[in-house]
């Protein structure tokens, strides 16, 4: 399962708001890879994870002001 990208809506919804959450998603451990579709009306924060887990991904988007959820496809 380690393709599996954990995929969560979030109200991140402008190039200012990807910036803002950028150093918080970065400075994570175990993040391979993350992105965040601002055109979809769930604002999906997709993060493709090296060991982190979906938990730690959340406190990392709360942290930077955020709300997150898990997203439920």
């Amino acid at each position: 399962m380690e393709d599996q990208n954990f995929q969560f809506k979030t109200n991140i919804n402008c190039s200012s708001c990807v910036a803002t959450v950028t150093p918080f998603l970065n400075d994570a451990e175990g993040i391979c890879h993350w992105e965040v579709d601002t055109t979809n009306k769930n604002k999906v924060l997709t993060v493709k994870p090296e060991g982190i887990s979906q938990q730690e991904v959340i406190e990392a988007v709360l942290k930077a002001g955020f709300k997150i959820e898990p997203l439920n496809s």
